[in-house]
């Protein structure tokens, strides 16, 4: 590997660290507003888009840098499925446990591995098709115990914001563009859907404060840093970053909410977590011995 590629690898490296950080006080913090819906849908997209036109007014103001917002089409169907996964994304929260939604997230790196095999021909290698068969299995547990608690619909919308997630970054990497600033834009989406089902009725959030700290801080950062991620990784290895949330998500929600996983639901994300590592090893060894 050459100094420029490693050196471009280290940075991928640090922005998915950083967004994966970021990301895990997401969850959290939508539980701390206590809203519903529809109302945290309007008002995170709007703080979301607002903190969006301030960064490019900076960016203007102290940079000669001109990001392109959404480029070409691959831009706009990149935006639309960022968008449609923070809605399932929320609504998931509204019908299930945080660790539940936590633990299914992390078969977006499959997914990425999945959908990198069939639209850009990036053929998963045996120990990437040994790791989605343990997390098969894994999933298979927390959906049913999901089944039988009564929250399988929050965990169908987790499984599906996790198809999205990876469906987003497969797009980023196959255009090659800099698709930062579309994650940030795609908060339009939510906010427009929230806002048609809030006019009648009006916001009901209790406390919006953790609503301004997630749109107009927490958000922005992870979003950027996740969708600038793929210009410098593959699609699985930014997936892997997600790992960070779904290890501190669960354990920041136990802290505040002292909202524990059921056994069931901690044997399956157990064994997703285990075969998540020890891709990820693989993809390290891999990698050195290609450098080597």
């Amino acid at each position: 590997m050459s100094s420029s590629a490693l050196s471009d690898h280290r940075k991928g490296l640090l922005l998915t660290a950083v967004g994966g950080l970021a990301i895990s006080f997401d969850m959290p913090l939508i539980r701390l507003a206590e809203g519903n819906v529809w109302s945290t849908l309007t008002l995170r997209g709007t703080i979301m888009l607002t903190a969006t036109v301030v960064i490019l007014a900076f960016l203007r103001l102290f940079s000669k840098a001109r990001p392109v917002l959404i480029p070409g089409i691959w831009g706009l169907v990149t935006l639309v499925l960022y968008g449609l996964t923070t809605v399932f994304f929320l609504v998931a929260i509204a019908y299930a446990p945080i660790a539940n939604i936590a633990f299914l997230q992390t078969f977006n790196p499959m997914f990425g591995a999945l959908l990198s095999w069939f639209f850009l021909k990036e053929r998963p290698s045996g120990a990437t098709l040994a790791s989605m068969g343990a997390m098969t299995l894994g999933v298979g547990l927390i959906v049913g115990d999901g089944m039988a608690s009564g929250h399988l619909f929050g965990d169908a919308m987790a499984l599906l914001t996790a198809l999205l997630i990876a469906a987003a970054i497969t797009m980023t990497r196959a255009s090659g563009r800099d698709m930062g600033f579309v994650s940030l834009i795609s908060a339009i989406v939510p906010a427009a859907l929230g806002l048609y089902h809030t006019i009648p009725a009006g916001l009901s959030v209790n406390h919006p404060v953790w609503i301004f700290i997630d749109g107009g801080l927490v958000m922005p950062i992870a979003f950027w840093c996740l969708a600038t991620g793929p210009r410098y990784l593959s699609a699985p290895e930014v997936g892997m970053f997600y790992m960070l949330e779904t290890v501190l998500a669960p354990i920041w929600v136990w802290l505040i909410f002292a909202e524990a996983p059921t056994p069931m639901t901690m044997l399956g994300g157990l064994i997703l977590l285990l075969a998540l590592m020890a891709h990820s090893l693989w993809q390290v060894r891999a990698r050195r011995n290609a450098a080597a």
